[in-house]
């Protein structure tokens, strides 16, 4: 093994206490960027312009809907403290590496009452709305048990009959595709809501690495699309319309996939392990089999930052994720730990030589 990579100690600003709190942020940014700026001074560091070796940190929806346990769709793990234990390491592992780490983009799921996959956007044969983590197949639909909403359609300048055919037509694509039927989820990540922020700890930390190192640490938005759902920050999970058209704005985000792609090291973590996580890895890594498959030795999955979502006595998906993940790593790609040295990660130490 060549030369071990030096870490930083943890900044005085940082408590792990905070991590735990929904109610947690920062107070004071003008302070705290000072405090980032004498970090730079007593440190030594560099602005990230002079990075030799790039490092991408890639962060999947770390905001309050699902960190904490008063969040909508909180992502608990079989442990009951799942996101919160994630956000204490992973808060670490970007302050121990605050001089390597070139830039962090964190995703932010961003949405609104009116869409596909929330209870307002369907009525029952009653008239009512389906009950949050109710399952919609395609069938279900034709045989009437549910219609769109008039009111919704009416927001987006169509016709209650297209709605009703393309909420069909959206469903035989799911299904099709293998991966899940509809599924209703409770409101979560509204924008303009408490739910849709970034965790305190995790917004400190791109802030203090930003003002540490003069890097953008840009956030990257999705699921604000109203007629499909968007797991992964790379795509959607349907792009086309019942009558072949595309779906208005619904595309690949292939600014963030050629960023990416220029980095030397990329990074990935983020909740949930068995979902957003999950099919952003699995949509990056098709993207990655398209262009080279070569391309995936150069993914590290931080696996102890992020959890499956488990609602005890009712769904565990931590098989399921374990497999996913499993699958990304015979592919190519590499399972570490944000506690192992990095220049231990499988393949690293050559790629750190030029530091």
């Amino acid at each position: 093994m060549g030369r071990k990579i030096n870490q930083l100690p943890l900044p005085a600003n940082y408590d792990k206490a905070n991590a735990y709190k929904f109610d947690y942020y920062v107070a004071n940014i003008l302070k705290f960027q000072q405090q980032a700026f004498e970090w730079r001074k007593e440190h030594k560091l560099h602005y990230i312009s002079n990075d030799t070796v790039k490092i991408h940190l890639l962060v999947v929806d770390l905001q309050f809907d699902f960190s904490f346990p008063d969040g909508k769709l909180y992502v608990a793990g079989r442990s009951g403290t799942g996101a919160m234990d994630d956000h204490d390491r992973l808060a670490k592992f970007i302050y121990r590496y605050l001089h390597l780490i070139t830039e962090i983009t964190f995703t932010m799921d961003t949405h609104f009452p009116y869409q596909i996959f929330h209870p307002v956007a369907h009525l029952c044969e009653d008239g009512s709305h389906p009950m949050p983590m109710t399952i919609i197949s395609t069938d279900d639909y034709r045989r009437g048990k549910y219609r769109a909403n008039p009111a919704m359609a009416f927001q987006l300048g169509m016709d209650p009959v297209w709605l009703h055919k393309q909420f069909i037509y959206y469903c035989q694509q799911l299904e099709a595709s293998g991966k899940y039927k509809l599924t209703i989820w409770p409101y979560h990540c509204l924008l303009g809501s408490a739910g849709h922020r970034l965790v305190g700890v995790m917004e400190e930390a791109r802030l203090f690495h930003s003002f540490a190192r003069g890097s953008a640490n840009k956030l990257e938005i999705k699921g604000d699309n109203p007629l499909t759902e968007h797991y992964s920050i790379f795509e959607p999970e349907v792009m086309t319309l019942y009558n072949g058209q595309p779906i208005p704005h619904a595309k690949k985000n292939q600014n963030l996939l050629d960023t990416l792609y220029n980095s030397d090291i990329i990074i990935i973590t983020g909740q949930a392990k068995s979902h957003c996580l999950a099919w952003t890895i699995e949509s990056f890594l098709s993207d990655i089999f398209a262009r080279d498959k070569a391309l995936a030795r150069k993914v590290y999955i931080l696996e102890d930052c992020s959890s499956p979502i488990v609602v005890p006595g009712v769904v565990d998906y931590t098989e399921l994720a374990n497999r996913s993940f499993q699958r990304f790593a015979d592919a190519g790609m590499n399972l570490v730990k944000s506690t192992d040295p990095i220049e231990t990660w499988p393949g690293a130490e050559s790629k750190l030589k030029a530091l």
